[in-house]
């Protein structure tokens, strides 16, 4: 969300918790350190061919040889692995904490962040590019967004690899639809390391205007980016995909139950209450309460916005959360 929306979102939070229940030069993607290459030892970043791949109990044994494989080894996230991440663009420190600083400072910073939530499990450090970004403006094609140049994206997704880690494209959709958003990154998410993220507060329907009205989105449309991932994930034979959908109040995602599951892709649910430690905790319960099976819990922090009303929340208070986060994400 940001803090150029903060004030904004603060304004409408209470009526929405009321009312609602229930382009730079290209740069061509390079393959991940793990696709088969002349090179018999894989870079820093990647995880070689045939080292562990976790079991459903979150223990690890030997992986095919030759399968691409996630940053820290193995081809699924959960349960052996817990998410922690910086979200943001750099150039705007006002997006979130991954615009502030030198890009490699940041991934390095989150590595450190993200350590003292493992509690029991590997941490995987997450880097979520606002890619798609919302806009005051129409712009040219009258959707109110623009979209992240190749060179962009190929930064980040190195600075992701230097930790091992992986990079999520967040799309904040104006009045275009998250499907082909997410589609306008195709060539990205043929790569095993990146996956999705979509917030729905920035979806306009016709005649609206972001920053003037809260946007929404349905569990429909959520299912239906799942699916495609799940087709591209297929297609690549590749490790296990990430979706996230950040939510900060019910009538931001509608029909929430229509969220299935599909091969290849773990989709998680970000909370993203504003406020103190227990207004965060009360829209935490309130969204995660009838969690759809399909679906894993996750929790949004916000360095500047938490801070001025409270104390920002430690790893241990976060991980007493039930349902314990799975992601955790600091902006």
């Amino acid at each position: 969300m940001g803090r150029r929306t903060a004030v904004f979102a603060t304004a409408l939070l209470t009526g929405l918790l009321a009312g609602g229940c229930g382009g730079g030069p290209a740069a061509t993607p390079q393959a991940h350190p793990s696709v088969a290459s002349p090179a018999p030892t894989a870079p820093t970043g990647s995880a070689a061919p045939g080292s562990p791949a976790p079991t459903a109990s979150g223990t690890s044994r030997p992986a095919p040889a030759g399968q691409l494989q996630l940053p820290r080894g193995g081809r699924t996230i959960f349960p052996h692995y817990r998410l922690v991440g910086f979200a943001g663009r750099p150039g705007s420190t006002a997006l979130g904490r991954l615009g502030v600083g030198r890009l490699d400072d940041r991934a390095r910073e989150i590595e450190q962040v993200a350590r003292p939530y493992a509690g029991g499990r590997t941490v995987l450090p997450v880097l979520e590019l606002i890619a798609t970004v919302v806009q005051g403006n129409p712009g040219p094609d009258r959707m109110y967004r623009t979209r992240s140049s190749d060179a962009l994206i190929a930064r980040h997704l190195a600075a992701a690899r230097k930790v091992k880690g992986i990079l999520l494209l967040n799309i904040q959709p104006g009045r275009s639809d998250f499907l082909t958003e997410v589609k306008a990154y195709a060539t990205w998410l043929e790569q095993p390391d990146v996956g999705v993220a979509l917030d729905p507060e920035w979806s306009m329907g016709p005649g609206e205007v972001p920053m003037k009205v809260f946007g929404h989105t349905t569990g429909a449309q959520i299912d239906a980016v799942a699916r495609y991932l799940s087709t591209v994930v297929k297609r690549g034979d590749l490790p296990e995909k990430v979706l996230v959908f950040h939510q900060l109040a019910p009538s931001v995602v509608r029909g929430e139950n229509a969220i299935r599951s599909h091969p290849g892709v773990v989709v998680v649910k970000s909370v993203d209450g504003i406020g103190n430690r227990a207004m965060k905790q009360e829209t935490y319960v309130k969204l995660t309460r009838r969690l759809p099976s399909a679906v894993h819990a996750g929790f949004k922090l916000f360095y500047d916005e938490d801070s001025r009303v409270g104390r920002l929340m430690t790893p241990a208070q976060v991980l007493g959360l039930r349902p314990q986060p799975e992601y955790v994400l600091y902006e």
